[in-house]
């Protein structure tokens, strides 16, 4: 349970970071972001198919759990909220009230949660999938860090809603990772949803935002398949178990 909330803190951490780096002046490569985009987008593909997946369907309705997560984000994200990407939004002229970052902060409120609720269902299902999830939960929290708080400040909100957001954002993991242990159906059927949560942000956010950076040619596309490679490396220097 210490090492759910430990990790989970951290995962948090990653989307304060993210923020961060829209608030303050430091220099910022847009390059580098939307590489981690990409890397992010293969890792996370390869452990929720390769890992999550397997271990979601053993469950009783697991593929019904795993569906679920799927349409819950494609509902937060894409339906009920009117704009939102990953990624640093440029298109200030577009944001034309400060509900416009709201809406982004409520559809990213769920699936924060169920990144915490992937932390902790993997670490009650073994140690070396904890790893992985945290791992593949730990690198899209940047960009969706950087997504929320620029969403926020282009709309019109002040730095500070902007920070309250991306704490909130953090804050929505930790609990996530605190309630499952504690909540039968998360216990039960908390991976499955989380698998389908993972799939649809690497599939149907991250890799199609990776395939409008064309102007970094190969780059960024490439960073697909070498967050798949990663995971096979991670996957084969942990401890079996």
């Amino acid at each position: 349970m210490i090492s759910n909330l430990l990790y989970a803190i951290l995962a948090g951490g990653m989307d304060i970071l993210g923020g961060a780096l829209v608030i303050t002046p430091a220099r910022r490569s847009k390059r580098f972001l939307a590489f981690l985009v990409a890397f992010g987008a293969g890792f996370m593909l390869a452990v929720a198919l390769l890992e999550m997946l397997p271990d979601a369907l053993v469950a009783r309705g697991g593929v019904t759990a795993v569906l679920i997560g799927y349409l819950l984000v494609h509902l937060t994200q894409h339906t009920l909220t009117p704009h939102f990407h990953f990624g640093e939004e440029t298109h200030a002229h577009e944001m034309v009230s400060r509900g416009i970052g709201g809406w982004a902060l409520v559809g990213l409120l769920p699936h924060s949660f169920f990144d915490g609720v992937a932390i902790s269902s993997a670490f009650l299902a073994g140690p070396k999938l904890g790893i992985l999830v945290f791992s593949a939960v730990a690198l899209h929290k940047v960009p969706e860090g950087v997504s929320l708080v620029s969403i926020m400040l282009a709309s019109g909100n002040t730095a500070r809603r902007a920070v309250l957001a991306v704490c909130s954002i953090a804050l929505a993991t930790v609990i996530g990772a605190v309630v499952t242990p504690t909540l039968d159906l998360l216990a039960r059927y908390g991976l499955a949803l989380s698998a389908g949560v993972t799939i649809y942000v690497a599939a149907s956010n991250l890799i199609p935002e990776s395939q409008r950076e064309r102007e970094h040619g190969w780059f960024v596309p490439g960073g697909v398949f070498l967050g798949v490679v990663a995971f096979y490396v991670i996957r084969l220097l942990l401890p079996a178990g």
